[in-house]
């Protein structure tokens, strides 16, 4: 525990800086000596401090791809809608099947003449007792009786069969459908597109400086304009190895977790990235810190301390260091003298008001106690 004698005395009380004047009948609550005011707290934690590379990026589908017709018909079934779910092969796309079924049925006549004519001509053939000869002749026998040939125009005829169904290449969604049942479509007709949203990537363009500090698999924190106020968890999928010449930034590709189809391709991201890793650093919400004094701006925080008539907010000052986004390195040695412990609790909700040694009680919402919050 750090008393006044640790901070040289007494502390000087200074507003902070931009808070605004209470008005007359709010300072007498906010600031009595025996009210306890109620604060939001936070644990000291020992802890990797994590430097961030921030980037601008887009939603994308993982997988997408734009399927078209591979033979000529009219539409007779189509037993999907946009934004359904499709499994791997489910059928997407239904041709008239009538003409190439009867191309089908004729192959295999053409074969079956061919195979009749190629028995009788190898039909004493057993009696050759040399193999090689007997292997020639049915070579022989195969071209001239045409069956090579229709074994190929009968598979020929099955695949333009097969391509009568158009199936899903793996499971996702549909999307852009572009034709209705009745159409007739030619080869190259452009009939859906089947997006994978599980998981869904996110593209953002990093600057060339800060490339060198990402790896594959780190975290990613990604937030979209949809979505304001909520944080979707990810992770470095790749990382482009080229540099755009023109921008000077490189492209570095994001995965999420996507289950429920919740975040749709073409949405604006922000991302963060976990980048520079700093371990075993003493950590403190962002929201801790304040800053008072006249003057000279100094750095200072509330810790929760227990007194003897109860809890009592003390302030200390601090060295701080590197920060991110959430937290900021709390250091041991610098110009001021105080320093926190891991597993101390700082005041992180509030007590921007605060005087030292306030009376306070810990809350979850400070608001919803009668306090004051912070901004």
């Amino acid at each position: 525990v750090f008393g006044d004698e640790l901070l040289g005395g007494q502390p000087e009380q200074a507003e902070v800086s931009g808070d605004p004047v209470l008005p007359e009948g709010e300072a007498a609550p906010q600031f009595s000596a025996t009210v306890a005011q109620p604060v939001g707290g936070a644990e000291v934690v020992r802890d990797t401090l994590w430097i961030r590379v921030s980037a601008a990026g887009q939603a994308e589908a993982y997988r997408r791809t734009a399927l078209a017709a591979q033979i000529e018909g009219v539409v007779r079934q189509i037993p999907v809608r946009e934004n359904e779910t499709v499994g791997a092969g489910s059928a997407l796309v239904q041709i008239d099947t009538t003409e190439h079924a009867l191309g089908v049925a004729q192959a295999r006549a053409d074969l079956r003449a061919a195979e009749t004519d190629y028995r009788q001509q190898v039909l004493f053939d057993d009696a050759i007792e040399d193999p090689a000869v007997r292997q020639e002749r049915e070579r022989i026998a195969r071209s001239r009786s045409g069956v090579d040939q229709a074994e190929v125009r009968l598979r020929q005829a099955q695949l333009q069969l097969a391509r009568t169904r158009v199936a899903a290449p793996f499971a996702g969604r549909v999307a852009d459908l572009e034709v209705v049942e009745g159409q007739y479509v030619t080869v190259g007709t452009e009939l859906m597109t089947v997006v994978d949203l599980n998981p869904i990537k996110v593209e953002v363009q990093v600057l060339e400086a800060e490339l060198g500090l990402l790896a594959e698999g780190r975290r990613a924190e990604v937030s979209f304009a949809a979505f304001p106020g909520e944080v979707f968890d990810g992770a470095i999928e790749t990382i482009n190895p080229v540099v755009d010449p023109e921008s000077r930034t490189g492209r570095v590709t994001v995965l999420l977790p996507n289950a429920d189809g919740l975040i749709k391709p073409g949405m604006y991201a922000e991302v963060s990235l976990d980048a520079e890793a700093l371990p075993n650093r003493v950590l403190v919400p962002r929201s801790a810190i304040l800053e008072r004094g006249a003057g000279q701006r100094r750095t200072m925080l509330f810790v929760y301390e227990e007194g003897p008539q109860g809890p009592l907010a003390k302030w200390r000052y601090v060295n701080p260091g590197r920060e991110n986004d959430t937290y900021v390195e709390i250091l041991p040695e610098g110009p001021e003298q105080g320093m926190v412990a891991p597993g101390e609790v700082v005041l992180v909700d509030g007590h921007h008001y605060l005087a030292h040694d306030t009376p306070i009680r810990l809350v979850e919402n400070v608001a919803a106690a009668g306090g004051r919050p912070g901004r």
